[in-house]
């Protein structure tokens, strides 16, 4: 029987893939740990995914790794997951390197402690020129706020005469938010049996497919990813149209 990923069409891949990693605090809970442990245990799922998206040759991999509403957690699961995030950075930016893997980061990178942003800057320069896949952490991220920031440019921009209302579309407003530049998730993957988007990129995932599954991320392999990706190679994108119109 041939693996998953073997069935793949490979010339109906998504350029850009999105992932709310969800479930380490629960799968830490069922081991009788802490929360943390959930969150260490889960840079093993991370490095399956990237690996797994840079095999396939996709050129985006976005994973939603800390939200703005996360600083409202118990100040020692933020120390212990800023402290994760250090640590984790500077050990994987080898393997980003032999992968050809560009890192980028969306979110409010200020609010990040100074380490975070440091080891964060570094990576990210030290990659910029791998032409492989991108992979982007989401980092004190969440899409109202990414929404209202863009708003902000823009109304500065009116006011100081670089822009007219009238040429405000949508093209130009995705120009205004953290992921200018990169195209829209063509999936969103959220694992642990979570249905909720959780504010994250709101505006674009307007038309992308959502893929649900029940396994905690920790234990999220490879071979999950490729099960993700052939469902949604299973469906009908419309845009809106009706399938009459989609198969012409």
């Amino acid at each position: 029987m041939s693996s998953v990923k073997e069935q793949l069409d490979k010339e109906k891949l998504p350029s850009h893939v999105a992932i709310i990693m969800d479930g380490n605090g629960r799968w830490a809970k069922k081991r009788g740990n802490v929360r943390v442990f959930g969150h260490k245990n889960g840079v093993k799922a991370v490095r399956e995914v990237t690996e797994a998206a840079a095999e396939l040759g996709l050129k985006f991999l976005t994973l939603y790794a800390f939200s703005t509403e996360n600083w409202n957690r118990p100040k020692n699961e933020v120390d212990a997951l800023m402290s994760l995030l250090v640590s984790t950075i500077a050990s994987e930016t080898k393997t980003l390197m032999d992968n050809n893997v560009k890192l980028k980061s969306i979110g409010c990178k200020e609010n990040l402690p100074i380490g975070v942003q440091d080891k964060l800057a570094a990576c990210m320069d030290q990659t910029k020129d791998n032409d492989g896949l991108t992979l982007v952490l989401a980092l004190s991220y969440s899409s109202r706020w990414e929404i209202i920031e863009g708003v902000k440019k823009i109304a500065l921009d009116i006011k100081d005469n670089k822009l007219d209302p009238s040429e405000i579309n949508s093209d130009l407003f995705g120009q205004y938010l953290e992921t200018a530049n990169m195209p829209d998730p063509e999936l969103l993957i959220r694992t642990s049996g979570e249905l909720r988007i959780s504010n994250f990129l709101l505006w674009q995932i307007a038309y992308s497919e959502l893929y649900f599954c029940d396994v905690l991320w920790p234990d999220f392999r490879k071979e999950h990813f490729f099960e993700a990706l052939l469902d949604y190679q299973g469906r009908e994108r419309r845009f809106g149209k009706i399938s009459d119109q989609v198969k012409k």
